[in-house]
């Protein structure tokens, strides 16, 4: 294969290595782009040079980090649902991105449980209708990248991280929403994208797979930090449920760092890096509930405690891990930050936040803390 200047095919001691330069330029579609990954994705492809098209629903709440980031002046936001299939159609071929990287999900497992049809529709109705879209529209698209999530596979409480290879499930809604969306791109990768037909499809198609992540500018309800840290914005007294249930927690700028790099590949070397991806912390990064409530509390530097909620409460799986030794092995991927830092981190984001500090500035610190770090 012919090594391209700039791209992941570049080696740096053996290991291939992130290529900013290979931004520049790119015409990238990103759905889910007012969310809160999608947002920190967005401001991060802006700072590359890459010329971005958000599709998603609007922004919720004032303090959302779309908003305090001033997106919507730097890149084309298109305000729409991924489940309005004309409009989204329409975005992939008025834009003629070369990258897509579909976000846009409903992302909470309890408001799976209480709202089932909406969480199919959206997680398995919209991953099909982004990929008819390329299908039917998107000539240009080199590099479709679908995420979802650690809990589309089946969950056997082991204590030992998932591979790709292994089964997926999900007991809940919103877990096997995700692990139908995976079959279903499983679908249209081997009907409509095959290896064999490459230099005429021209496409590869794959998914990605984070842990647990967190950072400054996540407002979610039912997820553990923000619900943490409203608390103590609140000066209120915390209550957690399920606080031994282990997670793989990562900073989102973690998962982010996969997402772009498996991109890179997939325009570099087609449907070579196909498939499933995982992009999981390391190990020593993987600790329970009750851990990371008394990490941000003493981080947070006031004085603040805690009750355990016992519910009842919706089944929950109580191990998560996952194995990214493939990411690591094939893409030269692997963690910057282990879960100490990703919390000082969220806490700074949050510190900067209380005292009115100009937010846009803050990610960007961040974001160019992390791609100084040594791997």
């Amino acid at each position: 294969m012919e090594i391209r200047e700039g791209s992941v095919e570049e080696e740096r001691g053996g290991m291939m290595v992130f290529a900013p330069d290979f931004w520049k330029g790119k015409k990238v579609l990103v759905t889910g782009h007012t969310g809160f990954k999608g947002s920190w994705l967005c401001l991060w492809l802006h700072s590359l040079g890459a010329e971005v098209t958000g599709y998603a629903l609007p922004p919720v709440g004032d303090s959302n980090l779309f908003s305090l980031c001033g997106l919507e002046t730097n890149m084309n936001s298109v305000i729409g649902d991924i489940r309005d299939y004309v409009l989204l159609e329409r975005t992939v071929r008025e834009n003629n991105p070369e990258i897509i990287i579909h976000m846009a999900a409903q992302p909470l497992v309890r408001y799976g449980y209480e709202h089932p049809v909406l969480t199919y529709e959206v997680n398995v109705i919209g991953t099909i209708n982004m990929m008819e879209a390329v299908r039917l529209a998107g000539s240009s698209v080199r590099a479709l990248v679908i995420i979802t999530t650690d809990k589309c596979y089946e969950n056997r409480e082991w204590a030992w991280g998932y591979r790709e290879i292994d089964r997926l499930g999900g007991h809940d809604p919103y877990s096997n929403s995700k692990a139908c969306a995976e079959l279903a791109v499983a679908a249209y990768r081997s009907s409509y994208y095959p290896p064999e037909r490459y230099d005429t499809h021209q496409l590869s198609l794959a998914t990605a797979r984070a842990g647990n992540v967190i950072g400054g500018g996540d407002w979610s309800p039912d997820r553990i930090v923000p619900d943490i840290m409203r608390t103590l914005l609140a000066k209120k007294r915390l209550r957690i449920r399920n606080p031994e249930a282990i997670r793989p927690w990562q900073h989102v700028l973690e998962p982010l760092h996969g997402y772009l790099l498996l991109a890179q590949a997939m325009v570099e070397r087609g449907v070579d890096v196909a498939g499933g991806w995982n992009f999981g912390p390391s190990d020593n990064s993987t600790r329970n509930v009750k851990w990371l409530v008394e990490s941000i509390i003493e981080k947070w530097g006031q004085e603040a405690d805690f009750d355990s909620d016992e519910g009842p409460h919706p089944h929950e799986a109580a191990i998560l891990r996952l194995d990214s030794s493939k990411a690591q092995s094939q893409l030269g991927w692997k963690p910057r930050w282990n879960v100490n830092q990703a919390l000082e981190l969220t806490v700074e984001w949050f510190r900067a936040y209380e005292a009115g500090a100009v937010i846009v500035d803050e990610c960007n610190r961040q974001i160019k803390m992390y791609s100084e770090s040594e791997i």
